[in-house]
């Protein structure tokens, strides 16, 4: 008999190429810029005492608190082990594997091709235009067969907000076809941008929310899928039994607090204004070629020679994300905003590769 494992496994996992997180690149850095976090750690400690007990399925403070800050009904979210679990209930619930497939736009967020591949449903990639906004002759000769439309705006790695016309459009196309899921994790950055308020006027509108940017809680796994009942009760059918561990929604619970939001909002506004600190200083490089507008918490930047920036900074210990490999991305970095300091430090590591270029 055979002692090869990797024989036992699918053959669509053995071909699968896994999501490169930021943790799992690795780095020995001090100066984390790679991965979108919040650059502090917040003041929440763990305030029950019943892990003997399951959890909740769905935590009744965390779904009300959710609701009320994004203007919904408890019976419109769904709290799940970070948005990428939301990503995924969507393909279970909606998409038979080896039938229907999924549609979205590079470059855009990696996660939406590895769980359709590790699930066994076809995706389809419509490249964005050269101003990152929606092909829509081109996605409409894509739709047939396709059960889940992902979009993501504010988008990353890009930084930019989808058109919302263009966003009418494809919700009107997709209409009794298909589910348009608007993947929010930034939003708080561009809150005026938010379709929530668009739920009671598309059934088939879906939205992911996290509380890992802006609430500084990407170690807490916690996300939100925001979407109308009929939606909500499906994804209910395939969801773990127990979601939430019992610290997680401890933890949200307290970041959805009224002090918890205007925490989260002082957050926004010193990021924010780190971010236009960075817009003014990096154009004035040498070693940069472009600088993109963002409306997130990172900047995306092309530069002249970014293999060597990358790794001068990565010996440095200021670890970037490259995205050459990403579909019209080629010499550029993603630069997370830090502190004040760590956006200092960045510019005075570039400066000095300015002046080595000049």
């Amino acid at each position: 008999m055979s002692q090869n494992i990797d024989a036992l496994a699918r053959a669509n996992v053995r071909a699968l190429t896994p999501y490169q997180s930021a943790r799992r690149l690795g780095g020995n850095g001090d100066v984390w810029l790679n991965a979108n976090e919040f650059p502090l750690p917040v003041p929440f400690e763990l305030s029950q005492q019943t892990l003997n007990r399951y959890p909740e399925c769905q935590p009744k403070r965390v779904i009300e608190r959710y609701a009320a800050y994004a203007g919904l009904t408890p019976e419109q979210v769904l709290v799940s082990r970070g948005a990428d679990e939301g990503i995924e209930l969507l393909m279970r619930a909606f998409c038979e594997p080896g039938e229907d497939a999924i549609l979205f736009c590079p470059p855009t967020y990696g996660m939406y091709s590895v769980s359709a591949e590790t699930i066994g449903i076809e995706y389809r990639t419509v490249p964005a235009r050269d101003n990152w906004q929606l092909n829509l002759p081109a996605i409409a000769a894509q739709l047939d067969g396709v059960k889940v439309v992902y979009l993501c705006s504010p988008n990353n790695p890009t930084g930019n907000l989808i058109n919302p016309d263009d966003i009418r459009t494809l919700l009107n196309m997709t209409a009794g076809k298909a589910l348009l899921v608007a993947d929010e994790a930034y939003i708080e950055f561009c809150p005026q941008a938010t379709l929530a308020g668009w739920l009671k006027d598309y059934p088939h509108l879906v939205i992911l929310r996290t509380l890992s940017k802006a609430f500084a809680l990407a170690g807490l796994r916690c996300g939100f899928t925001l979407a109308n009942k009929p939606v909500i009760d499906l994804l209910m059918k395939v969801i773990a039994p127990y979601p939430l561990a019992t610290p997680v929604a401890d933890v949200a619970g307290q970041a959805l607090s009224e002090e918890g939001i205007v925490l989260m909002r002082e957050h926004v506004r010193e990021l924010n204004a780190n971010r236009a600190w960075l817009l003014e200083q990096l154009p004035q490089l040498a070693v940069v070629q472009q600088v993109f507008p963002s409306e997130t918490n990172y900047i995306l930047a092309r530069f002249s020679d970014s293999p060597k920036v990358f790794k001068t900074l990565w010996d440095q210990g200021i670890i970037l994300r490259d995205q050459n490999k990403n579909p019209g991305l080629e010499g550029c970095l993603r630069i997370s905003i830090g502190t004040r300091t760590e956006c200092e430090r960045l510019i005075a590591a570039l400066q000095a590769l300015s002046v080595e270029q000049a």
